[in-house]
């Protein structure tokens, strides 16, 4: 498809994305005037999301706040809806919960993380009131993974997320963009992230960024880089071994993923080797019996001696205990973590924003806004 297409395309998305607006706005307004209401708790509840659907990078950076609530001794609670599971209404995770029961980023969250508390609810207000019920020990804070658009709950904090690539006054509104609702709704947040940022990226880009984004003076801007770790098996009991990402030079490489933006890991994959074969589904998706012999198809046209599948952790969710997944492939499936840092020497900085707010809200109440 061309670009010139493209735009056709996209013009003629416009009069359904101004219509979409007007909906969303309308929403929006119904909740600042007091006729929708925002409910707050007595307890602090920070929430990660963004204006745009997908491929932020949510995920890890909700990983990176367990992470660092834990090293503090926080007792944490995750609150998901649960996008695409089976089940309905408030579930809490145990050790016999499943990707299909969760949904697989909190199954993700929940098998990285065994410690913390897991829950999905639609309800994220319900959710909550479970959550605080919660003893031995009780929850002291509450992350809530992608309900910045859940306006029900006023949450304490709120961070927000811009990709580098496609920063959010850069986009336009479902369908002709991305943005679930208007730029305006950055409005609510108290922290705005931009990821995916190059690591060499130049401190000009800094100062222009900031401007464009313009945010008001009770936010505060950070950015973040992602950074890749180990490869993992997906199945170490064939005995395969974790494995540096310098170690894949002679590999021919099936990528396959069901993610919103594969090409970051794509490209990163693609500095170790040039042997990379891509095999995308769409976000979240659900693996069939016919996606499993594709992917066995794929695999077994890579013409190297050496080879191995390369996927995310999310998708590892989905695949692990896959029925229909062939014994041949397990020895040669692995997963690839991603983790994120702060960059511009600002992680100590973010961090202590994170913990003053957690320390000082035991009643939740909102940070100072406009």
């Amino acid at each position: 498809m061309t670009n010139k297409l493209i735009r056709l395309i996209q013009y003629g998305l416009y009069p359904i994305s101004w219509l979409y607006g007007i909906g969303v706005g309308f929403r929006n307004k119904l909740f600042d005037w007091g006729y929708l209401r925002s409910k707050s708790f007595s307890i602090p509840v920070i929430c990660i999301g963004n204006l745009a659907v997908g491929g932020t990078g949510k995920t890890p950076h909700t990983e990176y706040l367990i992470r660092l609530l834990q090293k503090n001794n926080f007792n944490i609670a995750i609150l998901s809806r649960g996008y695409k599971r089976i089940s309905k209404g408030y579930v809490l995770a145990t050790p016999r919960s499943d990707v299909q029961t969760l949904g697989d980023e909190p199954y993700q969250m929940k098998t990285k993380y065994p410690d913390i508390r897991v829950a999905v609810d639609e309800d994220r207000c319900q959710g909550i009131e479970h959550l605080m019920q919660l003893k031995n020990p009780a929850v002291d804070v509450i992350l809530l993974d992608d309900a910045f658009q859940h306006r029900y709950v006023k949450a304490g904090l709120n961070i927000l997320l811009t990709d580098y690539h496609r920063l959010y006054c850069d986009d336009k509104l479902l369908p002709a963009g991305r943005l679930r609702e208007n730029e305006k709704g950055k409005e609510r947040a108290h922290i705005v992230i931009v990821t995916k940022c190059p690591e060499d990226i130049k401190p000009i880009d800094y100062n222009i960024i900031g401007k464009r984004l313009n945010l008001y003076p009770y936010q505060k801007l950070f950015f973040s880089c992602l950074q890749y770790g180990m490869l993992i098996p997906l199945f170490p009991e064939t005995g395969s071994k974790e494995r540096t990402l310098n170690s894949l030079k002679e590999e021919d490489i099936l990528l396959m993923t069901g993610i919103a933006s594969p090409a970051p890991l794509k490209k990163k994959i693609k500095e170790y080797t040039d042997h990379v074969t891509s095999l995308s589904f769409g976000d979240h998706h659900n693996f069939t019996s016919t996606d499993i012999r594709q992917i066995k198809e794929q695999f077994g046209k890579l013409k190297g001696e050496n080879r191995l599948i390369i996927t995310t952790e999310k998708d590892g969710t989905r695949l692990i205990h896959h029925p229909s997944i062939d014994e041949s492939l397990k020895p040669f499936i692995y997963t690839l973590p991603i983790e994120i840092r702060i960059l511009q020497n600002q992680q100590n900085i973010f961090n202590q924003n994170i913990i003053d707010y957690v320390r000082t809200y035991s009643r939740n109440s909102s940070l100072p806004q406009k």
